[in-house]
């Protein structure tokens, strides 16, 4: 997985998992069953300001420029032609977006109150909130390369004491 969509997906993943924290509501969660209305507009606006949107929406330009890729490398002269073909269906495949920002909002909306959905959204209506979401994709990417960091440097002492401790039983690695 190249590190940008790495980076998005992790994005996207901590902003699903973090989001939920910020309901300082001790309100109990929606009984099962379908979200109302009220808690839809509010999952769906926690969606758009938190940046979670985000996340699909880079994803119709990140295809159009892997196919566009993907056709021009064994056949250049193709080049205007499709340019303008996906200049021209971009547009349909862009309301496909708020497909997502819907499901997303479906999702949260089954999954907190209404309480707490006012909560998570007016955080990410506040200064504070907002300020979040526009460095969120600097830190993510940041966190990306100290993760990878951490990984080998993990990687690497779990095998120094992995042989050390098979050194200790007479294996030799």
């Amino acid at each position: 997985m190249p590190a940008r969509t790495f980076a998005r997906a992790l994005g996207l993943v901590a902003l699903l998992a973090a989001a939920p924290v910020y309901a300082q509501s001790t309100a109990p969660a929606a009984a099962p069953g379908a979200p109302t209305a009220a808690q839809i507009a509010l999952a769906k606006e926690i969606v758009l300001n938190s940046g979670v949107s985000r996340s699909f929406s880079i994803v119709i330009p990140q295809f159009l420029d892997q196919i566009g890729t993907r056709l021009t490398q064994t056949r250049p002269d193709l080049i205007k032609d499709l340019n303008a073909v996906m200049e021209q269906i971009k547009p349909e495949f862009d309301k496909r977006v708020d497909q997502m920002v819907d499901t997303a909002a479906r999702l949260y909306a089954e999954r907190l109150s209404e309480q707490e959905l006012k909560d998570v959204s007016t955080f990410f209506s506040s200064a504070s909130g907002k300020k979040y979401v526009e460095q969120q994709p600097l830190v993510l990417n940041a966190l990306y390369v100290s993760m990878q960091r951490w990984q080998q440097q993990m990687s690497q002492d779990m095998m120094t004491r992995v042989r050390e401790e098979m050194t200790k039983k007479g294996h030799q690695m």
